[in-house]
Order: structure tokens, then C-alpha cells, then sequence
């Protein structure tokens, strides 16, 4: 957050822990390459972590596996920070649910899926108010750093809206425009399918043979690539889920120049699959070898990335507790000087 001449992008992620191809290619390689052009504030959001079941043993432990692999892929260190080290996002979350309608929050369409989700999975088919009540959350996420853009896909449009319909009425309430209504980033993210399963998108939660992790072994990661669905009979017109989601994959490792010599030879209806799937295991494996690397060398000294990590979480809090202290007195409240 040091170059005021640029734009702000804020974009954040859930600490899973893992990371495989699906979260790279859709939204940490875009993070990486946003960098170069934006004052980017990256969070591992480990508040909405909590809002579904989840384990409390794991949680901190996932957040810093996940920050170590985010790390390691090429996220600066100085861009990120851990929600839960800048408790501002909780105090001004609060601040803004007296600026949301309940009923929008019960029309937010992942409050409906995921609550239908949690239903059918647990037995005691609670439902926390914090699901409910997260897309209030992920605002305060937004605005406290009055990012001007956000990195969205269709899934989150919704939720952006909530932040500007949310902005709006704080502007009006104070009488002044004082957040910016932030926008959309809509970037090429490649949606990355189960090679298992090229139906459904790839997923943890699916099971172990829908996701191909970023951090495997090789020949682990070899195996499921060659082992993908493509399709049975002849190259149709038309091309089968699974042999796009190969040339999908071809495509975002880098490998461009076979990516398009095997899309001709497809074309020409002359494609064999094996040919494919050894061109996208090569791929995937030459990417990943790079990041295995420097995540064992990140790794060798762990108390070096969480003394970063805290000092870069101190940092944008800094920004958070102007925000916050600006607030306060807009809309009559008393204030702690910092």
C-alpha cells in the first residue's frame, strides 16, 4: 500500500490450507500478476472461515499453510495480511449492518446454497448468523481500504452490489462521498473442472481424486492428468467437457505454443488424447516444480514468513484504524486517537 499513484485492488481468500489448480489458475495467479499494476491488499480471511462448521485445531494452522503456498507462488509478503490481526474489519462490519436490510442479506444466493449445503451435511442443521450476516463482512473488507476495484467472477457480483448499495447509504447518511463505490476487476480466470469429474468444478470438498494440488508430487500429479475423463467414441463437433478442461489447463500453465498445435490437430480430428494429457502433466509439473522450490525454501524458516506476515498485517492495519477512526466521527461516535 505504498504507491498512491496507483489504483487499489483488494481481494481476499479463505485459509483451506491446500491449494490446487482450480484456486491457482481462478484467482491466486490473477493476484500475482495484478501486482506489477496495482497497489494490491491481499487477505487470508480467517473470520469467514468460521461462518460454516469447521475445525478449530486446523483453522490457524490452514492460515499459515495457506499464506506459506500464497508465499510461494509469488504473492509479496508486504501485500498480505491475516483478517483476524486487524480487528477494525469486525468493528466496522458492525458499524455496517446498520446500513444493510435484512432481506438483503436473505437474497444473497451463496447465503441460500451454502446454508441448503450445511443442512444436508450436518446433523444439527444450525445455521450461524455469521453465514448470514458475512457478505456485511466482506464489505467492511472492501471499503476499509476503499479499494477502487475488486477482483470478481459471477459468483460475487452479488456481493459486490451489497458493497456498493452499502457505500451508497453510508455516503448519504454523512452527507458526503466518502467511500468509493468500488468496481469490478473482471480478468481472464479460467474456471478449472475435477479432472475426475469435468461436470463439477474442482474441489477439495469433492474428495481427493477431484483436486490436483498445486504442491504434489509429481508423479502423483502425472498420474491424475493422465488418468483424466476426456470422452468415449469419436471427436465430435462438439468438444467434451473433459477435453476442454485439458486444453483449459494446457492453456493457463503457459504452455500456449502446444496448447495450439494440439487444438489444430483436434480440429483437424487427428487428436489423441494421451498426446493431451502427457502435454498438460508436462506442463503443470514444469509450473509446480518452481513453486515446490521456493516453498521448501520459505519452509526451512518459518519464523522469518510469520515475523513478515505480522509486520505486513501491522502495516495495512494501520491504514484500517485511519479508516475506522474517520468513520466513527462521521457518523457520531466517540474516538480513541491513535
Amino acid at each position: 500500500m505504498s504507491d498512491t499513484n496507483k489504483k487499489t485492488v483488494l481481494s481476499c481468500i479463505q485459509p483451506t490450507g491446500d491449494m490446487h489448480l482450480g484456486n491457482y489458475f481462478g484467482a491466486v495467479k490473477n493476484w500475482v500478476d495484478l501486482q506489477s499494476d496495482y497497489d494490491c491488499v491481499y487477505g487470508v480471511v480467517d473470520y469467514h472461515a468460521m461462518t460454516m462448521p469447521y475445525d478449530v485445531k486446523k483453522l490457524r494452522s490452514n492460515t499459515w499453510e495457506l499464506i506459506t503456498n500464497l508465499v510461494a507462488v509469488g504473492v509479496k509478503p508486504e501485500n498480505l495480511f491475516v483478517q483476524s490481526l486487524v480487528p477494525e474489519h469486525a468493528e466496522l462490519c458492525w458499524i455496517f449492518n446498520c446500513f444493510c436490510g435484512i432481506g438483503e442479506l436473505g437474497r444473497m444466493t451463496q447465503f441460500k446454497d451454502k446454508s441448503k449445503k450445511n443442512e444436508e451435511e450436518q446433523s444439527n442443521k444450525f445455521i450461524s448468523a455469521g453465514l448470514l450476516d458475512y457478505p456485511v463482512l466482506q464489505t467492511a473488507d472492501i471499503l476499509i481500504y476503499k479499494a477502487d476495484y475488486v477482483p470478481v467472477g459471477k459468483d460475487q457480483e452479488q456481493h459486490l452490489e451489497l458493497s456498493r448499495n452499502i457505500a451508497g447509504r453510508f455516503n448519504h447518511q454523512v452527507g458526503q462521498e466518502y467511500f468509493v463505490l468500488p468496481e469490478g476487476l473482471y480478468t481472464e480466470t479460467p474456471k478449472i473442472m475435477s479432472t475426475a469429474d469435468p461436470m463439477r468444478k474442482m474441489s477439495k470438498s469433492a474428495g481427493e481424486k477431484h483436486y490436483i494440488s498445486v504442491f504434489s508430487d509429481s508423479k502423483r500429479i502425472e498420474k491424475q492428468i493422465k488418468s483424466a475423463v476426456t470422452d468415449t467414441g469419436e471427436v465430435s463437433e462438439k468438444m467434451s467437457a473433459g477435453v476442454q478442461n485439458l486444453f483449459m489447463i494446457l492453456k493457463a500453465s503457459g504452455d500456449t505454443i502446444s496448447h495450439d498445435q494440439l487444438m489444430d490437430t483436434y480440429r483437424d480430428g487427428n487428436l489423441r488424447y494421451g498426446d493431451l494429457k502427457v502435454a498438460v502433466a508436462e506442463s503443470v509439473v514444469k509450473m509446480t516444480d518452481d513453486f515446490k522450490v521456493r516453498r521448501a525454501e520459505i519452509s526451512a524458516d518459518k519464523k522469518q514468513l510469520k515475523s513478515q506476515i505480522k509486520a505486513s498485517s501491522a502495516d495495512i492495519r494501520r491504514k484500517a484504524q485511519e479508516t475506522i477512526r474517520e468513520v466513527k466521527d462521521l457518523v457520531g461516535l466517540l474516538n480513541v486517537r491513535f
